[in-house]
């Protein structure tokens, strides 16, 4: 799986299998998190991981009685020390880039426990003291967050999304004119992939109908699909509406449909 496809396709997973998850599988999502983005390469970030099933149901109940987190096997508490960051980059380090470290690590965790094959979730809804007086922390630690790991027990389907031009401005705020079509989603990795799936689809359909439809040339074939889109468009299509395409005359038209007959009409 590629970084994009990762990024794409994860989903916030609420039902989770009964089944162990390895510890190597939980060291290598620790060392994604390790691998984060951090201001100073200051590395303000611990995790705390929780598989006791008791303390999972205890750090469940103090996460605003969200019960299905138990259902995880594993639990990852993210904590910092503001203060490490603030003797660095006084108030705007403590309150500002401690914050963003762990949430860079946080994201690159689930993405990796998505790429395992495993279902994850980010929990930022919680009872503060509550949490910090099951993890036994100490007063200079912050907790951003709790992410649940284990086999998805569901399949979350991909929630709306607005096209990518609605969140994308050029040079400055509010500014639209003159962004390239690449940028404004008519371009992508994905949209790269459906054409390609497309074309393959094209392809057989046009192999399909020369092998069908004895007479039917290659470049014929090409001109019907392009036009009616799918080989179902044109068995159920009228010869008028067969010769009004550049390129296939009236006899050709007539030829067709003689030979769709009754038996090309389920397609």
């Amino acid at each position: 799986m590629d970084v994009f496809e990762a990024i794409r396709t994860r989903r916030s997973v609420h039902k989770y299998a009964d089944k162990p998850v390895d510890w190597d599988k939980v060291v290598t999502i620790l060392e994604a998190g390790k691998f984060a983005p951090n201001a100073g390469n200051l590395s303000n970030f611990k995790f705390i991981t929780i598989r006791d099933e008791d303390a999972r149901k205890k750090i469940a109940n103090a996460c605003l009685q969200q019960h299905w987190m138990a259902q995880a096997p594993v639990h990852i508490a993210i904590v910092s020390e503001p203060e490490k960051s603030r003797r660095f980059y006084g108030v705007r380090g403590e309150r500002f880039y401690t914050i963003q470290d762990c949430a860079a690590a946080i994201e690159n965790m689930l993405l990796t426990a998505h790429s395992l094959g495993l279902g994850s979730c980010w929990v930022g809804a919680f009872q503060e003291e509550k949490l910090r007086e099951l993890l036994q922390l100490p007063e200079s630690i912050m907790i951003h967050a709790v992410i649940v790991i284990g086999y998805a027990a569901e399949k979350p389907v991909m929630p709306p999304k607005y096209r990518i031009e609605h969140y994308v401005f050029l040079e400055k705020w509010g500014q639209k004119k003159n962004i390239p079509f690449s940028s404004m989603g008519w371009w992508s990795v994905r949209t790269e992939k459906a054409v390609r799936e497309a074309g393959k689809k094209l392809k057989e359909q046009q192999e399909f109908l020369v092998s069908a439809l004895p007479g039917v040339g290659l470049q014929t074939a090409k001109l019907l699909l392009e036009h009616f889109g799918s080989v179902r468009a044109l068995v159920n299509a009228s010869p008028e509406e067969i010769t009004k395409i550049k390129g296939v005359g009236e006899k050709t038209a007539e030829k067709l449909i003689k030979m769709f007959g009754e038996e090309y009409k389920v397609l």
